[in-house]
């Protein structure tokens, strides 16, 4: 015989929980008529199996709620309960300076008393002043439930739900939060929890049910099954209500997509894939109509009877959202000047001395009230401390009874939600700590990496005008450069054309990675929310980052090379030619990477452009080009040494005019690029005999007087050889990679401060 009563009743009568709970009596005798444990999402989901038994081998698990069927175990509630009390938050702005007025006609007007002097309270200064933006704020947050946190523009909704989900600095909020008693730890509250933001970030080429499965790889365990995961993905699509859209594209600005209502239900669902026992919301409605509106809810409903805590801020809910709220938490300039359930609404503003008008909405009658209150000159000060001695009346005529964890600690509590299908990432262990019952992340980097190098060749092969642009691009520059260079000779002349060739085509190929920099521009935030609850590592980003762009990189190094190499008349052979598309290559591999460091520092696209532009021309002038590395001033040669430009274009210049025995200036080709080459050859070859005479070396017309290894020596190309010059390319790249790396590990906290 059962002893405790199940906590939660499943509200809605769907088919799918109506015929589980009817399985579920068949087995075991319910001690109270109709009552029934509510399924997990899990088992909604087609009961993917139980990952501690995928963890041992068993291919085909099975799936069960509680095994009751041994009559020495009791069943009974396993809640979640999200306490908070005190907390408080604030931030401290610049306070605005004024001059005294200065009137033209010489005369000042009175100024108050009032605002003669400045004193600053404690913790301000005159240069600063402090900011409230959460004072003393206490409540809590049941499995099951849906708590709505309520307020007007700027009072603290959105701060409030960053608290909870810690998105503020530990050091800057005051008080506690607590789950079932016990201190919440930043990384278990990343494992247990989800976060859906206010904007919808996805990628707008892939389609609503590729991004719900690239969510599975990520956040479900590679013990799971593909078609497992297929499975639970298409469950999901129907648990949201978003059939209809599965095979359409999410869509953006330039492409048609799915409406803004499914797109909200795509951002909650790849939030809540992995089935977590917390889900924070930051106004899901915002932006939707009303029916869109009262969807999303309807499903966060749902979610919350599936076992989970669903905490969400909402501007104003319509009367029929309000139907499904449990509890409701309503704020005026980060106070709380009402928490409790909406049915309370009534009594509570009637006591108040305002009551609320028979068919009206309870939620805008409270929120212009509020409204009207803030604009009074005393506040919302009263309605806050009635709100105080409200609460305290009422625990005082009606037992409060304390919420029913049934002495249950934090780790028996997720223990039990992974025995029945929640946090599906998790897996249990012997230890004893609660952190260490699920793995910080669900798979190991290789696959990680595998999955976003998946996920970003589909999405840039549906947009092949980027690649098409760039690829025209470098076709066009390679093109105009063959016809102007067109097989050059090895004249004087034609040694300051090979030159000016390879410093420009250097050059080129640094400027046209550019249009690396908006990619992650795009991406930022998309990483930034699935890194911050553990979806994947940053390393395996930066890594898959890097593996993806190495196929668009190999081709166009290719098409550039095979347009200018011959046409131009290079030397070498294939030899050369191999060498020449490996430098190439190297340089596109050293510019995107610099790019892409780049757009891990520069929040802003065009600021980012001017940036690369401007270096980039710093690292031409530096490069040994229009200045020998001898003729560079003593305080100026470290930029030489840093410039991205100068080691492909001396590997260049070393595969061009490397071979001694190759002549390039012979006998009266001396007099060329001089006042003297324009006169006769008869002349020159007397100038050469007197030359010859004065210096006692016979010169001819045929003598061979500059060979490669001289121009080399010209240029000042002769610290470096050519390969090290293509090992110090290819690592500049590794470089900025590196750097990157620790761009996005410094940059991408996402924490208020």
């Amino acid at each position: 015989m059962l002893r405790e009563k199940m906590s939660r009743i499943v509200a809605e009568n769907t088919s799918p929980i109506r015929q589980m709970c009817d399985r579920r009596q068949t087995t075991v005798q319910m001690s109270t008529a109709g009552a029934c444990t509510p399924p997990t999402l899990g088992q909604l989901l087609k009961r993917v199996g139980d990952v501690r038994k995928e963890a041992t081998g068993d291919e085909t698990p099975v799936h069960q709620v509680l095994d009751v069927s041994d009559a020495g175990m009791e069943l009974r509630a396993l809640p979640f309960v999200l306490s908070f009390s005190n907390l408080t938050y604030s931030v401290k702005n610049r306070r605005k300076m004024t001059l005294p007025s200065v009137f033209s006609s010489g005369q000042r007007l009175p100024v108050p008393a009032t605002t003669t002097s400045i004193e600053p309270t404690a913790g301000e200064t005159l240069s600063t002043k402090t900011r409230v933006l959460l004072n003393d704020i206490s409540g809590e947050a049941r499995d099951g439930e849906i708590m709505a946190v309520l307020g007007a523009s700027g009072s603290g909704k959105s701060t409030l739900i960053d608290a909870l989900a810690n998105r503020i600095a530990k050091e800057s909020l005051k008080g506690t939060i607590t789950l079932n008693g016990e201190q919440l730890e930043s990384r278990l509250l990343k494992v247990i929890s989800a976060y859906v933001m206010q904007d919808d970030l996805l990628y707008p080429m892939l389609t609503v049910e590729e991004t719900l499965m690239f969510a599975a790889e990520f956040r479900l365990p590679r013990t799971l099954s593909k078609s497992k995961k297929k499975m639970r993905v298409q469950a999901l699509i129907d648990q949201l209500g978003i059939r209809n859209a599965a095979k359409t594209v999410i869509g953006d600005e330039g492409h048609r997509g799915v409406s803004g209502g499914e797109r909200r239900r795509v951002s909650i669902g790849i939030d809540i894939i992995h089935d977590p026992i917390i889900l924070f919301l930051d106004e899901p409605t915002s932006g939707l109509d009303s029916t869109s509106a009262f969807m999303v809810v309807k499903v966060l409903q749902r979610i919350a009877q599936s076992g989970s805590v669903v905490i969400m801020s909402i501007h104003q809910p319509s009367y029929r959202i309000l139907g499904l709220l449990d509890r409701l938490i309503f704020l005026s300039r980060g106070h709380t000047v009402y928490s409790g359930p909406p049915t309370n609404l009534p009594q509570f503003f009637a006591d108040f001395g305002h009551p609320i008008p028979e068919n009206e909405n309870r939620t805008e009658f409270a929120l212009d009230l509020i409204r009207e209150l803030e604009g009074s000159p005393g506040g919302t000060k009263s309605l806050v401390e009635f709100n105080k001695t409200w609460q305290d009346m009422k625990r005082v005529h009606h037992a409060v009874v304390p919420s029913p964890t049934h002495g249950l600690s934090l780790k028996e509590a997720i223990s039990a939600s992974i025995s029945r299908g929640k946090l599906v990432s998790g897996a249990t262990n012997t230890d004893t700590s609660p952190t260490s019952m699920v793995p910080r992340y669900a798979n190991p980097f290789w696959i990680e990496m595998a999955v976003l190098s998946k996920r970003s060749f589909i999405n840039s092969r549906r947009m092949p005008e980027i690649f098409g642009i760039r690829c025209g691009a470098v076709m066009i520059t390679g093109f105009i450069l063959a016809t102007v260079f067109w097989h050059l000779d090895n004249s004087p002349k034609g040694i300051q054309e090979r030159l000016g060739f390879f410093a420009f085509a250097m050059s080129t190929t640094f400027y046209t990675c550019a249009d690396a920099l908006p990619v992650f521009l795009q991406e930022r935030y998309i990483f930034m929310r699935e890194t911050a609850h553990n979806a994947y590592r940053r390393m395996s980003y930066c890594l898959s980052h890097a593996l993806v762009s190495l196929p668009a990189l190999i081709f166009l190094s290719f098409a550039f090379a095979a347009i200018t190499f011959w046409a131009v008349g290079l030397s070498g052979g294939s030899s050369g030619f191999f060498f020449y598309f490996a430098i190439i290559l190297a340089s596109f591999w050293t510019g995107n990477s610099f790019v892409t460091f780049l757009s891990g520092v520069v929040p802003q696209v065009m600021l980012g452009y001017t940036i690369v532009v401007a270096i980039l021309a710093y690292f031409l002038l530096f490069s040994g080009f229009f200045i020998n590395r001898d003729r560079i001033p003593s305080y100026w040669i470290w930029f030489h040494y840093i410039s991205l430009v100068k080691y492909p274009y001396e590997a260049v210049l070393q595969n061009e005019f490397h071979d001694p025995s190759k002549c390039f200036v012979r006998g009266i080709q001396i007099f060329d690029n001089t006042p003297l080459g324009v006169v006769p050859d008869s002349l020159k070859e007397k100038l050469l005999n007197s030359m010859s005479n004065t210096l006692g070396i016979k010169i001819t017309s045929s003598t061979c007087v500059t060979t490669g290894v001289d121009i080399l020596k010209q240029q000042a190309v002769t610290d470096l050889s050519k390969l090290d010059c293509l090992w110090i390319t290819i690592a500049w790249g590794f470089f900025f990679r590196i750097l990157f790396y620790f761009s996005l590990l410094l940059g991408s906290k996402n924490k208020r401060t």
